[in-house]
């Protein structure tokens, strides 16, 4: 082991991130940098290529790395580690078993999922991104990946598998992943609230089907029927300047702001209260907050972290009188954690090309 990879995993362990033996092996063995060789996006926008200074060791950061880009938009990447190795935890997969991924990026979950000796077929829907993967897999010597260039929502048609990993955000799962993907789990970032909350999600495809949330995410979205709206949908998070302005209607609840992971919790409990919830920047201030959004897109209430209340917007009082309610009735509820939800899905979406949505929750004893 290398001393920069040991790094790179203790910092996927301080990250709150289950490291067995094994997927620490994983996180060593596989090189990281073979899945970026042609660079990424840095921070500030600007290309890191492999030959600038100090790549390597933003390579084995705990950090997205973005490698293609439309415009300003980010349309692939290697996901945040600590992020891929919660997912594969829960994915709990076995040596032999077959796992189908859907969204390859780079090809390196794949390679981490191979190293644990799972036998992969990963569909992605843009070919040049299947191309790289594919290229990626052979130049590091990874074993036992077929990478196919497709449409996500068929899965791979007239196949099984025994689990399937889902890398790209979706509004609800393919009935295709379902029959395909059995016993499960499917693990999969599915849209509530604005974010892409991942779900260890099982059952067949004709239902019943139930999940549990793993962790909070930020998934770039799919497209196509994956992403499709439905009665269940939330708003779109507001696009930077839509809001007008915004004043305190309620002061800050707590002395000592939620930490992210908790604003992560308050914010999924307010996706379950409320069909208005999202995200949105309220002017002024640099980070997205959690917002109940009106039916204009322009105004409505938000919750930060200290849990005052902010609105704005012809139906401001409204909104901060359910925003209100929603901190009250979370606190009342003892401020439960995302994990504690379990919920019920519902196949719903284009009827040509339904998906399985989160439909019911309720909070575990």
């Amino acid at each position: 082991m290398t001393e920069r990879r040991r790094r790179f995993v203790e910092q996927i362990r301080r990250n709150g991130a289950p490291l067995s033996p094994e997927l620490a092996t994983a996180f060593v063995t596989v090189p990281r940098e073979a899945f970026v060789s042609n660079g990424f996006q840095r921070r500030d926008g600007t290309w890191a290529s492999p030959d600038a200074a100090g790549f390597l060791d933003t390579v084995y950061r705990d950090e997205v790395l973005v490698t293609k880009v439309d415009g300003s938009l980010p349309i692939s990447s290697s996901s945040q580690p600590s992020l891929m190795a919660i997912m594969l935890a829960a994915l709990d997969v076995r040596p032999g078993d077959r796992v189908l991924e859907i969204g390859a990026g780079t090809g390196y979950n794949a390679a981490l999922l191979a190293v644990l000796g799972a036998r992969v077929t990963s569909v992605d829907v843009q070919a040049d991104v299947a191309d790289r993967a594919r290229s990626a897999l052979a130049d590091a010597r990874i074993e036992g990946v077929r990478v196919l260039a497709g449409d996500g929502y068929a899965g791979v048609p007239g196949e099984r598998f025994d689990r399937a990993i889902v890398t790209v955000g979706v509004a609800g799962l393919s009935p295709q992943w379902l029959a395909q993907a059995q016993p499960g789990p499917i693990v999969v970032p599915v849209e509530h609230a604005g974010t892409h909350p991942v779900l260890a999600v099982r059952g067949p495809a004709d239902g019943p089907v139930s999940a549990t949330v793993l962790c909070p995410s930020g998934f770039m979205s799919a497209a196509g029927p994956l992403t499709a709206r439905h009665p269940g949908s939330h708003p779109a998070p507001a696009a930077s300047g839509a809001l007008s302005a915004f004043a305190e209607v309620a002061p800050p609840r707590w002395e000592r702001p939620l930490d992210s992971l908790g604003y992560r919790d308050l914010w999924y409990a307010a996706g379950v209260w409320s069909d208005r919830a999202t995200h949105a920047a309220l002017p002024g201030r640099d980070q997205s907050c959690l917002t109940l959004l009106d039916e204009a897109g322009t105004g409505g209430a938000a919750i930060l972290p200290d849990g005052s209340v902010w609105a704005g917007g012809a139906q401001a009082p409204e909104y901060a009188a359910r925003a209100v309610e929603v901190v009250d009735r979370w606190e009342a509820a003892g401020r439960p954690a995302m994990q504690s939800w379990r919920i019920g899905l519902r196949l719903t979406g284009d009827p040509d090309a339904p998906i399985w949505a989160p439909a019911t929750w309720t909070l575990s004893a």
